[in-house]
């Protein structure tokens, strides 16, 4: 049977070696550099005619590093605009900026986004989204990858499930 002070020496040693192996751990994480990307620093982009219908434009792109999974961009659409149809296989987080936005899930109804909505759309679901008829919207979209993919884009959504 160990001492008293056994006891308080080899709790002593335990917290140390925690202590050490902590302050090793926090210093590894504090020599990872925040990176900042600048608003404007990266060139727009148009929505290909391949994943969107209408005038599309792609801007702050932005993707993880790392084990990190997140990527994501701000994407605007001119009224009428549109995805196709796509899933996302960890869902997709659209975060609406300005304008009225629509989304449908597959056999469901259209809903309205406006500025400060949020819409959480699980992972497989077959939908699309876009801007009103007469009014653009722009959102921020964020989905993470799986095993390298975050997207898998299908047929564009025909004029007549559009204007439902």
């Amino acid at each position: 049977m160990m001492s008293k002070q056994g006891n308080a020496m080899k709790l002593a040693a335990m917290t140390a070696a925690s202590l050490v192996l902590a302050a090793s751990s926090a210093s590894a994480q504090s020599d990872q550099a925040i990176t900042v990307t600048r608003a404007g620093s990266q060139p727009s982009t148009a929505g290909t005619a391949a994943n969107f219908t209408g005038s599309v434009r792609v801007d702050d792109r932005f993707k993880g590093s790392g084990e990190a999974r997140i990527s994501g961009a701000t994407v605007t659409f001119e009224p009428g605009a549109r995805t196709a149809w796509h899933t996302h296989p960890l869902g997709q987080t659209l975060i609406v900026k300005q304008g009225l936005g629509l989304v449908q899930r597959e056999g469901g109804r259209v809903e309205e986004m406006r500025p400060g909505d949020t819409a959480w759309i699980p992972p497989g679901v077959k939908h699309w989204h876009g801007a009103s008829p007469s009014v653009g919207m722009s959102h921020i979209a964020f989905s993470e990858a799986l095993d390298g993919k975050t997207v898998e884009w299908m047929e564009q959504v025909s004029d007549e499930q559009y204007g439902r």
